[in-house]
Formats: C-alpha cells, structure tokens, sequence
C-alpha cells in the first residue's frame, strides 16, 4: 500500500517549481539530506523516477508531470481539511502564485491583487511579472495557480476568462512632426522610427497588427519594458504603441503626446487563466470572487 506523507508531496512540488533539491529544502525550512530522502522514499514507494536530471538541475519527467496537479490537490485539499476541522474555514492561509503580463503587473497590480490581499492578509501572493508567452508557459508548467495576461491565448489546457477591456496608444515627443499635425492620415507614417516590445509580449503583437496597416517604417529600438519604451520616446528615439494606462502620468506632465489614430484598432481584451487540470481550492476561488 502507497503511503505518501504530505512532507513528501511538499518536498515533490517545490522541487518541481525551483528545480533543485537544495532550493526545495530551503524553502521548506529543511536540512537537504531531509529533502532528499523525502524525495527518494517518495520514488521508492511510487516505484518509478518523477525527475529526469538535466546540467545539474532536476526536470520532471513524463510521470512527475502526470503527477504534479494531483500532489498540488492533495495539498490543498489538505489545507482545506485543517482549516474546516479547527471552525477557521474563512480564515484563508497559505501561498498564492499569479503571473501577469507587463502592463497588468506594472500598471493594473492594484486592481488585480488589492481586494484580495485586503480581505486575506494571511494569504502570501507571490507576483511574477514577465510577458505573455512566459506566463503561459508557467502556467502550463503548474507554476502559477493563476495569471492575468494582456494578448490572446489559445490552449486546450487553460481556460481564459475575460477581465478588463484595454487599448494601446500611439505616443510621441510633443515636437515630433506627427504630434504636430492637425488631422492624422495613415500615409503620414510613411518611414516613421517605431520603438517596439520585444517577440513574445501581447502588446508586440498588436503593434504588429496596427503597423501592417501603416506604410512601412523603421524599428530602430526592442524594449522589453513598457516604461523603457516610454522614456525613449520622451527622448525623441522614435514613436511608439504604449498601453494607455502606462502613458497618463507622461502625457498630464506635456512630456508625451497621443496621436490620434482613428485608422487603427488598438482596443484588446486583458483576460484571466486558469489550468483546467488544476484543483479550484478555496484560495483560487477567493481570488477569482474578489478579481470578478
């Protein structure tokens, strides 16, 4: 008979997220070779490997990927099982793990997490920014229970829920020709200087989209930050598509200007991501109640 400990399953899922032993030893406030047996009475007893091992860091292998969600249930369930037991049902604890994408993290984290972080002061959230695409990587690696990305996505494995519509802007420095006419044409374009986010990101990919419809210009900049774009742009490095929540406090100051740019569809949708592998405990339900 199987007899996997919840110490187990811990050590098994924070090696998971951190790719070593020593890291998930660290992080459970144990001694490495306590981790390690931890993890190796786990294998004996699943008489199989759940890590394969690749330049020094553990990977997991076709059978920990298998098990990974259902280790996360069983944790939190156990959770769940404690805080119903001891009458603290509403006292929610623990750790939650969010992604978002660069503009929601950046600009729109109070809107995201601050209702809940109030009503949940017990709860840690741990908050990866980073682009689109890495998002969705992380989640499909079950390390983030949620995330809140700005592009669109289509994965049989996420669910995607609607959150909060958006729109890019196309921003220049107030003496820039363009700032400066009255009535913007898309032939006035013609052999503009563009800053633009890096591959990967949403909002590349729209500016993509926008910019197809414009004559062709120049990229003279990748950024990976919409605030480094924003500041090259005030330099007078080129003109840009920006998030305009991430504009508002340039543009009040006459540091900025936005074009306006009736031709151009920059209106997008910023959504919510869910593993549909993965178990809805009670956190990730508060969460979704107070993000809604």
């Amino acid at each position: 008979m199987i007899n996997i400990s919840p110490r187990q399953l811990q050590v098994f899922v924070q090696i998971a997220r951190l790719g070593s032993v020593r890291a998930a030893a660290e992080e459970l406030h144990l001694t490495q070779p306590a981790a390690s047996m931890a993890l190796a009475e786990m294998e004996r007893q699943l008489d199989a490997p759940v890590f394969a091992r690749e330049r020094g860091r553990l990977r997991l292998n076709t059978r920990g990927r298998e098990l990974l969600p259902l280790a996360q249930e069983l944790l939190e369930r156990y959770a769940e099982f404690g805080r119903i037991g001891s009458g603290s049902a509403d006292e929610l604890s623990g750790e939650l793990r969010v992604g978002a994408s660069n503009t929601v993290g950046n600009y729109r984290v109070g809107e995201l997490l601050g209702d809940f972080v109030r009503a949940h002061p017990y709860v840690s959230v741990r908050l990866r920014v980073s682009n689109t695409a890495e998002i969705v990587a992380s989640m499909l690696d079950h390390a983030l229970e949620l995330g809140c990305v700005e592009g669109p996505v289509a994965h049989p494995s996420l669910e995607v829920r609607p959150w909060r519509d958006d729109a890019l802007v196309v921003c220049a420095p107030p003496d820039h020709p363009l700032a400066r006419k009255r009535r913007l044409q898309a032939e006035d374009f013609a052999g503009a200087r563009w800053v633009l986010r890096e591959p990967g990101s949403a909002t590349r990919s729209l500016s993509e989209r926008a910019l197809s419809v414009l004559p062709a210009g120049e990229t003279v900049l990748e950024l990976d930050q919409a605030e480094a774009i924003k500041q090259a742009v005030i330099a007078g490095l080129g003109i840009a598509c920006l998030p305009q929540v991430a504009v508002i406090d340039a543009v009040a100051a006459g540091r900025l200007k936005v074009l306006r740019t009736p031709f151009l569809d920059l209106r997008r949708k910023l959504s919510l991501l869910l593993h549909r592998q993965r178990y809805r405990g009670a956190l990730i339900e508060a969460f979704l109640a107070r993000a809604g």
